[in-house]
């Protein structure tokens, strides 16, 4: 039997940096070459190469499909997001054929088979797909959904047999929309992203230009293609930028996370990697004190290793870098973002080589609060989320909407070529965010320098009193008690009884003992009000409660829904 070879890193194909017209052009180029993407099973050995020239050829037979079955141009065509070559030739034969391919999560290991099924028929709903196309191992789920709203579905494997039409292609144009994407946090009323042709293709050319592309750079990805950084970042970026990738699904990453840095050990060529902070973290727990690092992995080539999707935790990466720098992984390598399916994906970029850079912020230019109140003055270290990418322009604006000077921290609105063309059939929702062509992100922050710095999200402050206070600080102060750690806690405002506005705090707590959980909560009250001068609510709750978005992001919003609702249900500990 013959061994499976990787599509090359390197190619004689003259790089181009996503300067097309459309992504069906960009397809047809890196099909001129030899590079592609490559499929690992759970231990990152080879399971499929796929050369962008063969994935060129299914995605002009899948648009042929498609438009025998009825798909017209504009239509949208949901498909279930599953890492690997069949929904990379469904997503390009939807372009191929005009219409609109939108991408829908996989089931998570919490919520189960009726939140799955909801969620689906929401966002079919939302985007009124003509057709759901899904791997067949979901039949029983996707089915159900599609039935559930009138929608035609079938399996990829069922519609690879489909009969083909014989009538020509419809030519796109770059002002065309070429996608939907639903943020992480779409679930009961989803935002749909319309994106057009020459919006992703600039972000994406802003990824070429602000990771300095190298011809023997190569992407490692387990990023899910539901999300905007696994799709746009690791899957259209490099097929627009003619990059070869090796990916290892999302789901394995989980069971096996420590394959994501085997693959990269094993990369022929620099590695660019991205990965949410909590991937960093995982890795680095899981290698804990082993005295082989050095043996199992190669990491010195590894040259950007990204952080985005979340807050960037400088604890964690100084962590992960003292884990591995036995293996020769280099701080320098990381490379901060920050970004957002609304502006196609980034909108800073750290310059390669730079490394975590931290600020330290005193907490009260934080919150707008000047005053002393007694309290010792307490910091938050801030990183360094990079420069505005080619093409994007970054202002800071107050509540009045007035810009603000630097190093002050007010809402961060963006400008550009990849702003999104607004939410699919939801006037108000764009209207809302989008002013004079500029997107109002919903992210608090602060420039300083021609660098940007993320504080955190407006909608998840809490404000008691007049006070502000950011949530991530109060679950950051529980997790430096022992046996908490991140995505163990979410804070959030809720209404008491007597009408009072107050913070709660759910926190994922692992021991059955009574007295211990008693003990354990009046820590963390005493914790929390060490840190914000106030007595807060303070459930503890079982572990794997609390809810995450698609993007395995801890959702502070459908946390605290979830528990005014009754539907989590804390422990019962005697006062």
């Amino acid at each position: 039997m013959n061994e499976l070879v990787a599509t090359p890193t390197r190619d004689s194909l003259k790089r181009r940096f996503s300067d097309f017209g459309t992504l069906g052009e960009a397809l047809d180029y890196a099909a001129r070459g030899d590079r592609g993407l490559n499929f690992h099973d759970m231990r990152g050995q080879l399971a499929r190469p796929y050369p962008y020239r063969e994935m060129r050829e299914d995605a002009l037979a899948a648009a042929r499909r498609l438009i025998e079955a009825g798909v017209k141009p504009k239509d949208r065509v949901a498909l279930i997001a599953e890492t690997g070559a069949p929904f990379a030739a469904l997503f390009f034969g939807a372009v191929y054929a005009g219409a609109w391919p939108v991408p829908l999560p996989l089931p998570t290991s919490f919520g189960g088979r009726d939140h799955y099924v909801d969620q689906i028929s929401v966002q079919l709903g939302s985007c009124d797909a003509a057709i759901l196309l899904y791997p067949a191992e979901l039949a029983e789920m996707a089915g159900t959904a599609a039935k559930a709203c009138g929608v035609i579905a079938s399996s990829w494997e069922d519609f690879a047999g489909a009969p083909e039409s014989d009538t020509a292609l419809p030519r796109a144009t770059g002002e065309d929309i070429a996608y939907l994407q639903y943020s992480s946090g779409s679930t009961r009323f989803p935002h749909g992203v319309a994106v057009s042709h020459a919006a992703v293709l600039s972000n994406l050319a802003a990824h070429g230009h602000g990771m300095e592309l190298q011809d023997s750079d190569r992407c490692i990805s387990w990023l899910p293609w539901y999300h905007d950084m696994g799709l746009v970042g690791c899957f259209l970026s490099p097929v627009a930028n003619q990059v070869s990738t090796d990916y290892l699904k999302t789901e394995d990453f989980a069971r096996r996370p420590l394959a994501w840095l085997d693959m990269i050990a094993a990369a022929d060529g620099t590695v660019l990697s991205y990965s949410p902070t909590f991937g960093y973290d995982i890795c680095a727990r899981r290698i804990g004190s082993q005295s082989k690092v050095s043996e199992r992995f190669d990491l010195s080539h590894w040259r950007v290793a990204g952080n985005g999707a979340d807050m960037i935790r400088p604890d964690v990466m100084q962590a992960f870098t003292d884990a591995f720098a036995p293996a020769g992984f280099n701080s320098k390598s990381f490379l901060p973002s920050y970004g957002l399916a609304e502006a196609t994906l980034a909108v800073s970029i750290m310059p390669p080589g730079e490394g975590i850079v931290v600020e330290l912020v005193e907490e009260t230019e934080l919150s707008g609060e000047h005053g002393e109140d007694g309290r010792p003055v307490r910091y938050r270290s801030i990183v360094n989320c990079g420069k505005p990418v080619l093409g994007m322009a970054i202002e800071i604006r107050s509540d009045s909407n007035e810009v603000l000077p630097e190093r002050s921290v007010g809402k961060l609105w963006c400008k550009g070529s990849s702003v999104m063309d607004g939410y699919f059939r939801d006037e108000e929702a764009t209207t809302s965010c989008l002013v004079d062509g500029w997107l109002d992100t919903g992210d608090m922050g602060y420039l300083s320098g021609g660098y940007v710095y993320i504080v955190g999200r407006a909608k998840d402050m809490i404000i008691i009193n007049g006070k502000n206070h950011w949530p991530q600080d109060i679950e950051w102060a529980v997790e430096q008690l022992a046996g908490f750690k991140a995505g163990d806690i979410a804070a959030f405002a809720i209404t008491t009884p007597g009408g009072e506005e107050t913070p709660a705090v759910l926190v994922q707590c692992r021991t059955s003992d009574d007295a211990e959980r008693a003990r354990l909560r009046d820590a963390i009250r005493e914790k929390i009000r060490s840190v914000i001068g106030m007595n807060c609510v303070v459930e503890l709750v079982p572990p794997r409660t609390l809810p995450r978005t698609s993007s395995g992001k801890l959702s502070r919003a459908k946390a605290r829904n979830l528990y005014l609702s009754g539907e989590i249900q804390p422990y019962a500990i005697a006062a």
